[in-house]
């Protein structure tokens, strides 16, 4: 069985909010509320770098863990459900998740949709019937039980948004790496080569000619 997970790679992260954007309009999620949000981490300073954050859909969520009223529900893919009829408002959730992703609405404890609100990674809400009016009205578009990826990571342009079965994510991640580390490598081989230049000074009669041998330029 998949476990469904998101991964965001800060190498490619453009910080252009495309998956905030896309997230909203796709679940027509009111105003004061933000499923997916983009951290920059250092702005405007060496290494600075973006992330796009929502819920992770943890194997042993907090959120779960620590809800006095169970209204939480971590389906067979590892996806991480929230039933807005039994959630009470507490709040709980918020302060458990180290991701922050547990959202509630700013005008007044109660939203048209209900108490709490998160990411669902797109697969609607704990309802039997899926992609149901009833459904959507609470949860948002059901693109899971049509066989979709999360709107976000689809709507990425530069595919530093990740999501689907932990083991692809983690391949295509990998694979990632390893390229970087050999497209580091030959840059690093030709920055040698740009900084070495042949010293005409030296010369041999082994091989009846002169030797070049090359020698760090000290200039760069």
């Amino acid at each position: 069985m998949a476990r469904m997970k998101f991964y965001c790679d800060a190498e490619r992260c453009i910080e252009c909010n495309a998956c905030v954007t896309a997230c909203k309009n796709e679940h027509e999620i009111p105003v004061g509320v933000n499923r997916r949000r983009v951290v920059t981490i250092k702005d405007g300073e060496p290494g600075e770098r973006s992330l796009s954050v929502a819920c992770m859909h943890c194997s042993d969520a907090p959120c779960a863990a620590v809800c006095p009223v169970d209204c939480f529900e971590i389906t067979d893919e590892g996806i991480v459900l929230h039933n807005k009829d039994t959630c009470i408002g507490c709040g709980y959730c918020f302060y458990a998740c180290p991701f922050g992703a547990p959202q509630f609405p700013t005008d007044g404890a109660f939203s048209s949709r209900g108490k709490m609100d998160k990411c669902t990674f797109c697969a609607g809400g704990p309802e039997e019937e899926d992609m149901s009016p009833a459904e959507y009205t609470k949860y948002g578009t059901n693109r899971i039980a049509e066989g979709k990826l999360p709107i976000c990571a689809e709507m990425c342009s530069t595919h530093a948004l990740l999501a689907g079965d932990a083991n692809v994510v983690a391949d295509v991640y990998r694979d990632r790496v390893v390229n970087r580390g050999a497209a580091a490598f030959s840059q690093t081989r030709l920055q040698q080569k740009a900084n070495f230049r042949p010293n005409p000074s030296l010369s041999g009669r082994a091989t009846g000619g002169s030797v070049q041998q090359w020698t760090p330029d000290s200039s760069n």
